[in-house]
């Protein structure tokens, strides 16, 4: 069963804060938030980015050389430096939607610019959004997982508990999802400042002890490293990668906090102390190549482990909350640009509209993280299956940029090539080095990617396949409203608003109105919701009214693809063009179709199946537009597709 208002996308995450915050919120609050939300991810990578990536050199607790040491430390520092900083900081970050960032956002920039290319646009974004949701999964996992590990130092036996500790607290996160994050996340910036200036503080007595590890600044290091070590440190670039995991977060957040805020904190608190932290690693393992088994609790003295295990519980809780906020976020983007169905949208704020909750999301990946922490059961285990989702990520958006950098800048081609070429040659590096873990568990994200690809095109390519059907049989609107001025059926008072995709055509509601009731109302709406391919439209351009005739009139309502669609709220801006909307004199008609496969479909037998049922898990028209359920009457009908 599905409601016929399908929205035709057009040819086309993230975070919990209401996107145009950063027009009325200071600049010390949205710096002091996007540290909060922003760099969760990135700012627990410490935790373990370098260990595996030692380990990954052919390292072990005991048997390390210096010269490994400060070969992995320059290309954690240079990725930080030529990835982050370059990359995200100082070029994506000017590649805003109106002043939306991320994944969908940058496909929906893309594509206004695109032309005949469009196709090509929307499969990118699918691809990048869909792999985003294997990075959802998996962060929980592994930094909760790697936090909690950090009991195990300060006494063994906690070591029997770990998984099922870390079970615990995540499934206590999704639980409290429902409630909104908004007291919460005022504690988020205070607590990752904390954060990021303990792990600094930690850091420089090692690298007092032991300056030589400032070397590691000298990118010939790191480059001597991969040219000597051949596969092993092709190997060792996997595993480096984690420790720039959360630089999506920067480009997807944007629209939340804005460019500078971002920016201010990534150079001046975060940049610094991720990189102080780094070096202090290495010069601990330098000095006891032992403290390998867990190089940054072991920066600490014995009565400052429990507490440090505390905070760092905290702060991976944190980059969970923004990572699972961020799911929330893209699903909306997604269902807005006609990639899913509707699902049920719960705001949790009156004041900030990005404060929003999906049952079925949390759902899901709180069934998919602890089933990852079950099967894996350690972050070691669970850092080969990490990277390759947000690589893959990071590849589409340097592709999309190239394009932005063309089409929509205006740069030459060869110019915008020649900018993002590198980085995309590098991120293509890091990928290629992050595959070569499919079988040691990367196989989860992309596996996990390609099914969620799978049901993005499907729902894309379905939702054509009807609209198109349905138009050809549908009856031209304007042919229909002069049948009925010039013999007009039985009239009954009130306002009768037909939802419709194609305002061109009679609504099928409307035409089984008349069949059956044989009755047309005073006054007749033909509404028709557009998704724009902008996150946000203006109120002055959020309604368009066109007179047909005296009795029947077309509405347009235009929603960005960031906003949920409130139709009542929406409809009592037309006042102000003419119309006397009021909602207990109106009737909202909309058609539910029973959908069945057809003997020659568009599609494969089994995508048509899929469809169907996809179809059948869509969230209720009624509830979606938000409707009030007792003005809404629901004709039915049956459909092949």
């Amino acid at each position: 069963m599905t409601s016929d208002v399908v929205v035709p996308a057009p040819e086309t995450a993230v975070g919990d804060f209401h996107a145009h915050a950063h027009s009325t919120a200071g600049f010390k609050a949205l710096l002091l938030g996007s540290i909060g939300v922003v760099y969760g991810d990135i700012g627990t990578s410490p935790l373990y980015a370098f260990r595996e990536a030692v380990m990954a050199a052919g390292g072990s607790p005991g048997a390390v050389t210096s010269q490994a040491v400060l070969g992995v430390l320059s290309l954690v520092l240079w990725a930080l430096i030529i990835v982050v900083t370059l990359k995200y900081v100082l070029i994506l970050l000017r590649a805003d939607n109106n002043g939306e960032g991320g994944t969908l956002a940058l496909m929906a920039l893309a594509q206004r610019a695109a032309g005949s290319d469009a196709g090509k646009i929307v499969l990118l974004g699918i691809v990048g959004g869909a792999l985003f949701y294997g990075d959802a999964v998996i962060t929980p996992a592994v930094s909760v997982l790697s936090a909690i590990e950090g009991m195990t130092i300060v006494t063994a036996a906690f070591e029997p508990y770990v998984v099922a500790l870390t079970v615990v607290i995540l499934l206590a996160l999704f639980a409290v999802q429902s409630r909104g994050t908004a007291r919460v996340a005022t504690f988020f910036g205070p607590i990752m400042c904390v954060w990021f200036a303990v792990i600094a503080i930690a850091a420089i007595s090692p690298i007092v002890q032991h300056p030589e590890v400032v070397l590691a600044l000298n990118p010939l290091y790191a480059v001597s490293f991969i040219l000597h070590h051949g596969i092993i440190g092709f190997v060792t670039l996997g595993a480096v990668f984690l420790a720039v995991t959360g630089a999506e977060a920067l480009y997807a957040d944007l629209g939340h906090f804005g460019k500078r805020p971002i920016q201010t904190a990534w150079l001046l608190i975060v940049l610094p102390s991720l990189a102080v932290n780094y070096l202090g690693q290495g010069a601990l393992v330098l000095e006891n190549p032992k403290t390998l088994e867990n190089p940054f609790f072991l920066m600490f003295p014995n009565w400052a482990l429990f507490p440090m295990v505390v905070l760092a519980v905290m702060a991976a809780v944190i980059a969970s909350q923004a990572v699972i906020t961020g799911a929330y976020s893209l699903t909306r983007q997604a269902i807005q640009l006609g990639l899913m169905p509707r699902f049920e949208i719960r705001h949790t704020s009156e004041s900030h509209s990005g404060q929003i909750y999906i049952p079925r999301i949390n759902m899901l990946l709180s069934i998919g993280v602890v089933l990852l922490i079950v099967l894996f059961r350690s972050s070691s285990a669970l850092a080969s299956a990490y990277g390759i989702a947000v690589t893959g990520t990071m590849v589409v958006t340097a592709m999309m940029g190239v394009f932005v950098i063309w089409r929509v800048w205006r740069w030459s081609p060869f110019a915008a090539a020649a900018l993002i070429a590198p980085f995309l040659f590098i991120d293509l590096i890091f990928l290629a080095a992050n595959l070569l873990k499919v079988f040691e568990g990367g196989w989860v994200p992309l596996a996990l990617g390609g099914v969620v690809m799978l049901l993005m095109y499907t729902w894309r390519r379905g939702s054509r396949l009807l609209f198109e059907k349905s138009r050809k049989l549908e009856f031209p609107l304007a042919d229909l409203v002069a049948m009925l001025e010039k013999r007009p059926p039985q009239r009954v008072p009130g306002t009768a608003v037909f939802l419709t995709s194609d305002p061109t055509s009679a609504p099928t509601a409307l035409m089984h109105s008349l069949k059956h009731y044989k009755v047309l109302h005073e006054k007749n709406v033909i509404l028709t919701i557009e998704i724009a391919p902008t996150p946000r439209v203006d109120l002055s351009e959020r309604v368009k009214l066109e007179q047909i005739s005296a009795t029947f009139s077309k509405v347009t309502l235009r929603f960005g693809f960031m906003e949920s669609p409130n139709v009542p709220k929406a409809l009592a801006i037309a006042r102000k063009l003419g119309w006397q909307f009021d909602i207990m004199s109106t009737s909202f008609f909309l058609s539910r179709r029973a959908l069945k496969p057809a003997a020659h479909s568009g599609m494969p037998r089994w995508q048509d199946h899929l469809f169907i049922a996809l179809s059948r898990t869509a969230n209720d028209a009624t509830d979606y537009f938000q409707i009030p359920s007792g003005r809404v009457v629901e004709v039915g009908t049956q459909v092949t597709v």
